[in-house]
């Protein structure tokens, strides 16, 4: 996998512009365009190494990345890039667990208030983002050991699970004491754009 360098930057840019697309035409709001031009940007400039070591981490996360079946070479090289391998980690956990908030996000505006059904889908969001890759590397029997005496412990889950958690209490708080403020920003955050 990703032996042509040519072709692994074609891929990573074709997802880009395709991701871009799709929250074009589904009239997302324009925030998230941000997404798609990471995508593409990284498939511009990443070093097909680091590709690797992000695709390793995302393979991590669902248990099914074999760290002994890296050469010597590959692993002296992989463990220099610990950075983009958490990457992979966090990027994959993230998308696991929005695969099941955003549809109950969805569920709850059509029966609440949006501001409601938001906190309702990140209270579920934060326990599935750190939760549910655990499970996953478990059930795959992974050899997670081997893989944290390589790449370190992860603690950029930790930083953006209790910088997630912090963010969510401070909109329960605020929907306490000052509901007009919070709807505002919540509509500001949610707008489709200009």
């Amino acid at each position: 996998m990703f032996e042509n360098e040519l072709q692994t930057r074609c891929a990573i840019c074709g997802t880009g512009i395709l991701l871009g697309l799709i929250f074009v035409l589904a009239h997302l709001p324009h925030i998230l365009l941000a997404v798609p031009i990471a995508v593409l940007f990284l498939g511009i400039v990443a070093d097909p190494e680091e590709t690797h070591a992000v695709w390793y981490g995302m393979l991590n996360t669902f248990g099914i990345f074999d760290f002994s079946a890296l050469t010597d070479t590959e692993r002296v090289n992989y463990t220099q890039k610990k950075h983009y391998f958490w990457f992979g980690e966090v990027g994959m956990a993230a998308m696991l667990a929005g695969v099941f908030v955003v549809p109950l996000g969805i569920f709850l505006a059509g029966r609440a208030e949006i501001t409601l059904a938001f906190i309702g889908a990140a209270v579920l969001f934060l326990p599935l983002f750190v939760f549910l890759p655990k499970i996953l590397q478990q059930a795959m029997k992974a050899d997670a050991d081997a893989a944290i005496e390589a790449f370190g412990k992860n603690e950029q889950v930790k930083k953006v699970f209790w910088s997630l958690f912090v963010v969510m209490a401070g909109l329960v708080l605020a929907k306490i004491f000052d509901p007009v403020s919070v709807q505002q920003v919540v509509g500001i955050i949610g707008s489709s754009g200009p």
